[in-house]
């Protein structure tokens, strides 16, 4: 058997609902963003974290 397409009916019910959806996916976005941008700030700024793992961490953040 194979999914030929796919179908979000039960979150477009009502306005409230996919406003509220939107902003919790849009902060859950922005936390992890910045949560990214502190690491590779971190990592930037201080000489000691300038090992092969914290710049392994960079480049995947």
């Amino acid at each position: 058997s194979a999914i030929t397409e796919f179908l979000l009916l039960a979150f477009t019910d009502t306005r409230e609902l996919q406003l509220l959806h939107f902003w919790l996916f849009l902060g859950i976005y922005l936390a992890a963003l910045l949560a990214n941008g502190l690491i590779i700030t971190a990592i930037a700024c201080d000489h000691r974290l300038h090992t092969p793992l914290y710049f392994f961490l960079l480049n995947i953040s």
